[in-house]
């Protein structure tokens, strides 16, 4: 004789608010965006979050470079070539006096023919905030002087040494950041311009679309990037302005990075096109463009976000690389590459080995980038 299951069914009213309650916290999970839910799990990620926020400060300061640099960057003291970095001082004699500095003094090496420095350390200068120093154009549009710091009155500060023409290296080295920090911003706009609608059109339409887009992929991703880079930017003219010059480029940067991401939306576009609300879609009406940007492109979101944070400290190591070899951004341009150019020979390095601290932030902009892309990444994906 077989076992029978019992069915018990209760003959109780259905109250969906009586049943099952939902404490604050689950309502506040289920009934969070997509977005909030991707910053949630954001901020858990404390290297990411680190990264954004040096990234952050890097471009807001950007901004405002001619306020926070203490001189302008054409600025030559030519009683000070090649100084070394200055140290900031707290105390002087047992006393607190606050931060200062001691004014510099130098002798030329008859034998070496090096010009060496020391600090007079009788005499404190103490550094000056919030003050009136050299003369700027904000953007180079509207004129000014103010400053956050300002080297002492009478006195210098060279907090990362100066340059052979007696340029102060830490305001050049933030004025390259505008530059060279902005090229990787211009250039992955044209890139994933180029990519997601040359990318998308060939993995939702297919056919020959999609082999002439394949075929011209593989002829770009065959060629070595960094000579075809060199290429590009020799065939610039060099009666082009400086501004000329950093449009060109960014947009050869741009142009040339766009097949690798074109290559990763179209296949992901070949998977998702044939699913039943894309079908939907098409059935309703919907166009093309609208299947492709409100319905597929959200799906891999979190793919494009890496995509984008790994390519942008790529163009900016490829201007870097560039101008460094002669061939991107020139003087009076000034960048990173701009700024290690002068570090090229062995003379350089091992008598100003200040010369080469501009490529300190290029590495920290790199990771930064690589850390916050991994963030990103992992967030744009919170129900996994």
């Amino acid at each position: 004789m077989s076992e029978r299951m019992v069915h018990y069914v209760s003959d109780a009213p259905f109250d969906p608010y009586t049943i099952e309650a939902l404490t604050p916290e689950q309502e506040r999970v289920f009934m969070a965006s997509r977005w909030l839910m991707m910053w949630w799990k954001f901020k858990r990620h404390k290297i990411a979050v680190t990264a954004g926020i040096i990234l952050l400060v890097s471009y807001l300061s950007i901004i405002i470079v001619e306020i926070l640099t203490p001189y302008n960057l054409h600025t030559r003291n030519t009683d000070f070539i090649f100084a070394p970095p200055q140290s900031v001082h707290m105390i002087h004699d047992g006393v607190f006096r606050g931060p200062f500095v001691y004014p510099l003094k130098f002798k030329l090496n008859l034998d070496t023919l090096k010009r060496e420095y020391s600090e007079d350390e009788t005499t404190p200068q103490p550094i000056r905030f919030f003050c009136l120093s050299d003369g700027y154009k904000f953007w180079g549009l509207i004129p000014g002087s103010f400053h956050v710091v300002c080297a002492p009155d009478g006195g210098t500060l060279f907090l990362l040494g100066t340059d052979r023409l007696g340029r102060d290296m830490a305001s050049r080295l933030m004025y390259g950041g505008r530059i060279s920090l902005t090229v990787g911003l211009i250039g992955i706009t044209i890139s994933f311009l180029l990519g997601i609608s040359i990318g998308g059109a060939a993995g939702y339409f297919g056919g020959w679309v999609d082999k002439t887009v394949q075929r011209v992929i593989e002829i770009l991703r065959s060629l070595p990037e960094l000579p075809l880079w060199m290429a590009l930017s020799a065939a610039l003219p060099v009666t082009w302005s400086p501004l000329y010059v950093y449009l060109g480029i960014t947009v050869i940067l741009g142009l040339l990075d766009w097949p690798g991401l074109a290559r990763a939306v179209r296949s992901k576009l070949l998977s998702l096109r044939e699913e039943d609300y894309v079908t939907a879609a098409r059935l309703m009406g919907a166009k093309p463009s609208r299947i492709i940007g409100a319905h597929l492109l959200p799906n891999f979101m979190s793919h494009l976000i890496a995509s984008a944070s790994l390519s942008i400290p790529s163009m900016i190591l490829g201007e870097t690389a560039l101008s460094f070899l002669g061939l991107g951004l020139r003087p009076p341009v000034t960048s990173w590459g701009v700024l290690l150019a002068e570090a090229q020979n062995i003379e350089a390095v091992a008598l100003y080995p200040w010369l080469m601290l501009p490529m300190l932030p290029v590495v920290i902009v790199v990771l930064a980038f690589n850390f916050l892309g991994d963030g990103l990444r992992d967030a744009a994906d919170p129900y996994e």
